[in-house]
């Protein structure tokens, strides 16, 4: 894989720079967290160490997981997106860091919190969401932009899956925010994923007309996980595993109009295509666990470090090339990056199904996973605290 060109790396670095775009700060600062987040877990739950948590340990695993990374990536992508959408200008400087200083709060107070008042960390940790809404929402207001309101819908069934985890620590809503985080791809994987796969056929010379995308199929997909995310939290099990394998279809359906295989020489691409796929994957492992009994922590990993996880991955591996003003050329190492986090998905919910022994599953699916983030951080870092090579804002 060719590398970026040394004049991209050639610019200064510096914090300041980092609080110039809501991508840079954010993709850094949940990069680091999974770095840190998912091996603290290993060594919390073998006895190795002992933190503070402000929740018990396998909670706020999920809770770190579901609304410390994921929500950092939704800000960093969606605060960025919306500008462009919008055509308003971007939030940066103080106001940008006081909103990232909120998030970094809320990770410390779970992580330390222990001795202090639950309201204190519950608070901190549930205004983060709302913020990030409040300056999407307000923007995609101004402009009009009615299609970009069913994303703050989802954002907001999301907030209210935290909502109910973080006060009654209740599993059911972390299952129903996983169903959120995958209804949120199937919007934005939904939108760029087929766009910049014709964009990239046309490029070449290539047909690109059998791609297609189905307004009312898109709407179905959604809908049925949102039904989804309700069931599970009434607790309605059988009708939320037939629901699950009904999405599950819907999303298939969706993919093979995408025709990923078409893109399949192109990693910035692929890697889109491979990791929704993984959202049908964790569906199926839902209706089974519902209906079969299969383990719960198989789909929850398919959804999680699969689904979620991969297109994080892969969706601010292009974003932080395109804003900054860089070719889209994948720097040397993260090929490498795509396929240590999907294989770290495979393992870790063989291991859930017991096909991979536990130790040696958990141990070589924890590698991968600071195997792929490392790459990125090793090869994005300066790239996100850099000034653009054109000289443009951003």
């Amino acid at each position: 894989m060719q590398a970026v060109p040394r004049s991209a790396h050639t610019d200064s670095a510096s914090v300041r720079q980092l609080f110039s775009y809501p991508f840079r700060i954010f993709f850094l600062s949940m990069t680091l967290l999974a770095l840190l987040v998912v091996p603290v877990w290993v060594l919390q739950v073998t006895g190795v160490i002992n933190l503070p948590l402000a929740m018990p340990g396998l909670l706020w695993h999920q809770h770190e997981m579901l609304f410390g990374f994921l929500s950092a990536a939704i800000a960093g992508f969606l605060l960025t997106a919306v500008c462009v959408w919008t055509g308003t200008e971007r939030t940066h400087g103080a106001r940008l860091a006081a909103l990232w200083g909120v998030w970094l709060a809320g990770r410390l107070l779970l992580a330390f919190g222990a001795g202090l008042p639950d309201w204190m960390a519950h608070t901190v940790n549930l205004a983060f969401l709302p913020l990030v809404m409040l300056d999407a929402g307000w923007r995609i207001w101004h402009a009009r932009q009615k299609r970009q309101l069913m994303i703050l819908v989802v954002l907001g069934l999301l907030w209210l899956m935290q909502v109910g985890f973080v006060l009654r620590l209740d599993m059911s809503f972390s299952y129903g925010a996983l169903i959120m985080a995958m209804a949120l791809i199937s919007i934005i994987g939904g939108r760029i994923t087929p766009a910049f796969s014709g964009a990239w056929l046309r490029q070449r010379g290539l047909d690109a007309s059998g791609i297609r995308t189905i307004p009312a199929l898109d709407m179905a997909t959604l809908v049925s996980m949102i039904v989804l995310m309700a069931s599970l939290v009434a607790g309605w099990r059988t009708i939320s595993g037939l629901l699950a394998l009904a999405a599950a279809t819907l999303v298939l359906v969706r993919l093979a109009g995408w025709k990923g295989w078409l893109v399949r020489k192109e990693p910035l691409l692929w890697v889109l295509h491979l990791s929704i796929l993984w959202v049908p994957v964790a569906l199926v492992l839902l209706g089974g666990t519902l209906l079969a009994g299969w383990p719960s922590n198989a789909w929850s990993h398919a959804a999680g470090t699969g689904a979620v996880s991969c297109l994080i991955l892969g969706v601010i591996a292009r974003v932080s090339l395109g804003h900054t003003g860089r070719p889209l050329v994948l720097p040397r190492g993260m090929v490498l990056a795509f396929i240590a986090i999907h294989l770290a998905a495979a393992i870790r919910v063989l291991t859930a199904l017991d096909v991979v022994p536990w130790h040696p599953g958990i141990g070589s699916s924890t590698l991968l996973w600071l195997l792929a983030f490392s790459l990125f951080l090793v090869r994005y870092t300066r790239i996100l605290a850099s000034p653009r090579p054109d000289g443009k804002e951003g």
